[in-house]
């Protein structure tokens, strides 16, 4: 039956919003300009840090990472939901939707590592300050990274090995905006078991482990704050670390709204407005949260723009 499901399978209907077919042009609209917000504030960041060495700090070269992350994530499904809302072709090859599903899955995957590896970078400048600049050398940051995104690689390799294997002898339309692994599942008629149990331990592993990593990191960064003696100082410690919390924060908090709902409340038409939440949140905050009260950042990015002027002058 596996065999004849890959044959016959060429590709699936997203359904997307169809369920609410006199918004698509509002739906669209917004979007857009969500995503084009998602553009423009990571990109942003992306080529300030690029252009000013003084930027090329552990710190920062995180969030260039990020911000690297935050628009690969976004790209890799708002752009074909715009053109599902504004053309109503909603189909999608097999092996787009297994692409579009593994990348889903490895740049999850890397944002909840690389955000470990930030609590990290914190920790040390907080609590370790004098070694700072040799536990977080160049290699040091490079190794961290490479982890980061090797770890998310390998995270979704083997929905790429099981979903293949499934019959899909029902209904080919997936209820959702995009190749989301429980919307697939919805529509085999195979067993699931291997890939549901796959999900649920590489996901509690990931997440709670990531989570266990940040939290132990910013109990030692609490109390090293709590030691120094005065208060601006105290302000200017929990300052370096705040816009890191608050990307923690926000990814946490979608991301257990969308997965760690109890199965009595659980529905697919809920479920998108959830994944949509856990989609563009981040991307849309991310820049903010980091740029809003970062002097360096608005410093050089003012230099950026001065030198510009300038030259057209």
């Amino acid at each position: 039956m596996a065999s004849e499901s890959k044959e016959n399978v060429s590709g699936f209907i997203i359904q997307g919003f169809s369920d609410t077919p006199e918004l698509h042009i509002s739906l669209f609209v917004l979007f857009l300009g969500i995503y084009l917000i998602i553009l423009l504030g990571n990109l942003i960041i992306f080529l300030v840090i690029s252009c000013n060495p003084h930027l090329h700090t552990p710190m920062y070269i995180f969030l260039q990472n990020l911000s690297l992350i935050d628009i690969s994530f976004s790209s890799n499904v708002l752009p074909n939901l715009l053109h599902i809302l504004l053309t109503q072709q909603n189909i999608i090859s097999f092996l787009g939707c297994m692409t579009q599903m593994y990348v889903f899955g490895f740049l999850a995957a890397s944002e909840f590592l690389l955000l470990t590896a930030m609590a990290y970078d914190r920790y040390v400048a907080i609590c370790d300050p004098l070694h700072y600049i040799a536990r977080m050398s160049r290699k040091h940051c490079a190794g961290l990274i490479t982890a980061a995104f090797t770890g998310g690689f390998v995270d979704p390799v083997a929905y790429i090995v099981l979903i293949p294997k499934l019959s899909y002898c029902a209904s080919h339309l997936i209820n959702h905006f995009f190749c989301d692994v429980t919307a697939l599942l919805k529509l085999s008629c195979s067993s699931t078991f291997s890939v549901e149990l796959f999900n649920y331990i590489v996901g509690t592993f990931l997440g709670f482990s990531s989570f266990l990593l940040i939290l132990i990191s910013y109990i030692f960064i609490v109390s090293a704050i709590l030691k120094i003696q005065s208060s601006e100082g105290r302000q200017k410690a929990f300052s370096t670390c705040a816009s890191h919390l608050a990307c923690v924060i926000t990814l946490y908090v979608t991301a257990l709204s969308l997965y760690m709902r109890p199965t009595t409340s659980y529905s697919l038409k809920r479920d998108k407005y959830f994944s949509l939440l856990y989609i563009v949140l981040g991307p849309v905050l991310n820049p903010l949260i980091y740029t809003l009260k970062n002097r360096e950042f608005k410093s050089s990015f003012n230099k950026i723009g001065t030198s510009r002027r300038e030259k057209n002058i």
